[in-house]
């Protein structure tokens, strides 16, 4: 059974960086993407990046040139580095993995920014 583990979030004051990482553990065979969603209180959940296993990314609009997302094929991890953090980026943050298959969510990782 392939789960996915999360880490990472927590309290930063605006302005300041976090790094999530996402672990898929168990067997599977192949990934084709893995990635971040948020959900704010009261908003729909959200694509923030994704990346697939060739390395192609994509990012929302309101992330880029701040978040950085990255995988490390060889230990089915993903990562995202968040740099220049506002209050706005304050939500559950979900990993998301996409396979042959199947499709996986994490049990959601909680930023906080302080303004």
């Amino acid at each position: 059974q392939v789960q996915l583990v999360e880490s990472g979030g927590g309290l930063v004051q605006a302005g300041g960086s976090l790094r999530l990482s996402c672990a898929a553990s168990g067997s599977i065979f192949s990934i084709n993407a893995m990635g971040w969603y948020r959900q704010a209180p009261g908003k729909q959940r959200e694509l923030v990046a994704t990346i697939t296993r060739g390395g192609s990314t994509n990012y929302a609009d309101s992330v880029k040139g701040r978040f950085t997302i990255s995988r490390d094929n060889a230990k089915n991890t993903v990562y995202l580095q968040m740099n220049s953090l506002t209050p706005e980026d304050t939500a559950d943050y979900y990993c998301n993995l996409k396979a042959p298959l199947l499709e996986l969510w994490g049990q959601g990782t909680l930023v906080t920014v302080s303004s």
